[in-house]
């Protein structure tokens, strides 16, 4: 087996051509999460309360409760890629 490549990455026909574009997706995936979740924010905020706020009732209570804070809350951890992108761009 010296040589060759495992059978799942040949199965998949996997290549540095591939790689290379199988990264540039997911970090353009990266980058669509933070405003994905904070466009869902918005409009959960400005539709108002739906059924999916019913599931999160039990922390109506709370400052984190219901489907808005949610949103911003996953929308504030993928922002990653988003610090990522400006400190390579000003390194440049």
């Amino acid at each position: 087996m010296t040589g060759t490549c495992p059978v799942g990455a040949a199965a998949i026909g996997a290549s540095h051509d591939g790689v290379a574009t199988a990264r540039r997706l997911a970090r353009w995936l990266a980058l669509a999460a933070t405003p994905t979740f904070a466009i869902m924010a918005v409009l959960t905020a400005v539709i108002g309360n739906g059924s999916a706020d019913m599931l999160c009732s039990a922390g109506h209570d709370s400052l984190l409760g219901g489907m808005v804070p949610m949103y911003l809350l996953m929308s504030a951890f993928h922002a990653g890629a988003w610090l990522r992108l400006v400190s390579e761009r000003k390194s440049r």
